[in-house]
């Protein structure tokens, strides 16, 4: 894969960066801004070598148009205080107002671009389209560095055909994040242990079947983890359940002890009278969750403690961690056990771990770890488990 290297001298010229940009908002405020600190590495890199800088990204999942609750500004000011020099901030991405803006920049400046979701042709299906909004996007620069690794699994504009039009490499988020992923595909330390949460089983069909055959260890926690015990006979109550995978479940099971893969599965879980924050709950045994005081209206949202004990062993026995998925409804404090006790376990191993972005790493700074903590936070989610799942990622293959 080409690294910036490639490119040759970059004073003087105007590179365009492909970065990830899209943190959580609320009202206008940055929750987490760990996409931005991920991105300051090659910023600063350019910046040093004399280029000029214009940045590119999305936030959230706008139609098309402009929605004042995408727009990137919030994120220019917070990069600006992070690199300690001016973000010049545009309020659209492809127009007069920004090519007036990158034709007056110098050496060393830097200028943010609008969402780039708020133009069609950056997620158009339409090849045509696509390459048309790239084609404006080209005009801004004469070099062109992606390193938004949480958008390389996507065929658009500003990721797969943008990198034909120009000169392109990748930059240094995206080489370290393949580094660790290669890492954990090839040349893994044992034992190795993954760790699955979230909510969903379907979300993570490919990475389990993937992996099944290259790790040591599964342990399985929040909301996917009732399609598994359902698989085993149990009743889950209100839980959510996924019931038309429960044969494809059934069958990572039997792979699993042929292949001598140890899934582990809580035997306690934290079950509620209602999703929310000051419900009712109370611990019960993952076999018998209906006998909680809730009956079959009972809902789990958290792994139970001594289940999370036993993760936590594993854990710590382990010379290689993946972790992608809270354990439990973090984001309430009666049900973030689970994931802090998890979080706390890869903290403290000596082996190599990697939290697999999304949810992930969000909780891990929400419950007040700090980055360095782990070997690796993933900055991009889906497409880490579309790696892991040895699916080929187009904003990798055309930098190749």
């Amino acid at each position: 894969m080409r690294t910036i290297e490639s490119l040759g001298s970059l004073s003087e010229h105007t590179v365009i960066v492909r970065c990830d940009l899209n943190v959580p908002l609320a009202d206008g405020v940055i929750a987490d801004d760990g996409r931005i600190r991920a991105s300051l590495t090659t910023i600063r890199e350019l910046r040093e070598a004399g280029a000029k800088i214009v940045l590119i990204s999305h936030l959230g999942r706008p139609k098309g148009t402009p929605e004042e609750r995408y727009s990137l500004r919030p994120v220019a000011a917070r990069m600006a205080e992070l690199l300690g020099a001016p973000v010049q901030f545009v309020a659209e991405t492809v127009g007069e107002a920004a090519t007036a803006a990158v034709a007056a920049l110098t050496p060393g400046d830097i200028v943010l671009l609008e969402n780039l979701r708020f133009n069609v042709g950056e997620t158009s299906k339409d090849d045509a389209e696509r390459g048309a909004f790239a084609a404006q996007l080209a005009a801004f620069g004469d070099l062109f560095v992606s390193d938004g690794f949480g958008v390389v699994h996507r065929r658009q504009a500003s990721v797969y055909d943008l990198a034909q039009l120009l000169p392109s490499a990748a930059g240094r988020l995206v080489a370290a994040e393949l580094e660790v992923l290669q890492r954990l595909t090839e040349t893994p330390e044992r034992p190795y242990t993954v760790v699955l949460g979230g909510s969903k089983v379907s979300d993570k069909l490919g990475v389990i079947s993937h992996l099944i055959e290259r790790v040591d260890t599964i342990l399985v926690g929040g909301g996917m983890l009732f399609t598994f015990l359902a698989a085993q006979g149990h009743a889950v109550g209100a839980s959510l359940l996924e019931a038309d995978q429960l044969d494809t479940v059934r069958g990572y099971l039997a792979t699993a002890a042929e292949r001598g893969v140890t899934i582990v599965l809580p035997t306690d879980v934290v079950v509620a009278e209602a999703f929310a924050a000051d419900a009712a709950h109370e611990v019960v045994a993952a076999d018998a969750i209906e006998s909680s005081s809730f009956g079959a209206s009972g809902l789990g949202l958290d792994i139970g403690p001594d289940s999370a004990a036993v993760f936590a062993e594993v854990i710590a026995g382990s010379r290689t961690v993946f972790w992608n998925g809270p354990m439990g409804v973090f984001e309430m404090d009666a049900f973030a056990g689970g994931t802090r006790t998890v979080a706390q376990a890869l903290a403290d191993t000596n082996g190599f771990t990697v939290v697999g972005g999304g949810d992930s790493a969000a909780a891990v700074r929400a419950l007040g770890f700090a980055d360095d903590r782990f070997g690796h936070i993933s900055t991009g989610g889906g497409a880490s488990l579309e790696f892991l799942e040895g699916k080929a990622l187009p904003g990798l293959e055309v930098l190749a």
